[in-house]
């Protein structure tokens, strides 16, 4: 979504759309932790106070996630409140580097502001860091690869390291 600095007024204005995020598989591919939607939707106010502008809003898609502990494909809905300000930018005013109260903000220069490389990045940041289908997910077991959700482990219980059997029959507490 593409808006022209023009029509960002000091009255917020309400805008829902649908904001392209597929090429974010492209992008995700050596990870494929997760895919994403063709479209998500978002819900946008927008407005300006003097030359900075005001973005608040809500995006929401269900996500296909790919379980770091079992492998399973599983779906899971993600939404997020978001509000981001962009200022006019200071290098297009003079030469040099940023100073340090510049260095947290984000900047435009155009005469429109492309909405797209904001949404994708309150996407990103909105992903769980480590995908699971559920809190509680067991994994497989590192040895026979059994689901350890679904079976238990098909492995042999080993007897342990002999030097440590002395302590295996210690009786704490009594």
């Amino acid at each position: 979504m593409i808006i022209p600095v023009e029509q960002i007024t000091e009255p917020p204005k309400r805008l829902r759309f649908a904001e392209s995020i597929e090429e974010l598989n492209h992008a995700m591919d050596l990870v494929r932790d997760y895919r994403f939607p063709e479209f998500v939707d978002v819900d946008l106010v927008y407005y300006r106070s003097g030359r900075e502008l005001f973005f608040e809003g809500r995006f929401g898609a269900w996500v296909e996630g790919h379980c770091g502990r079992c492998l399973k494909s599983y779906s899971f809905a993600l939404k997020k409140n978001f509000a981001f300000v962009l200022t006019p930018d200071p290098l297009s005013r003079k030469k040099g580097e940023l100073d340090q109260s510049e260095m947290g903000l984000s900047f435009y220069a155009s005469k429109e502001i492309n909405l797209f490389p904001f949404i994708r990045e309150q996407v990103l940041l909105a992903l769980p860091t480590r995908p699971l289908c559920e809190e509680g997910c067991h994994g497989l077991c590192p040895s026979c690869g059994a689901d350890l959700n679904l079976e238990p482990c098909r492995c042999a219980v080993s007897p342990g390291d002999p030097r440590m059997s002395l302590f295996r029959t210690l009786k704490l507490n009594q």
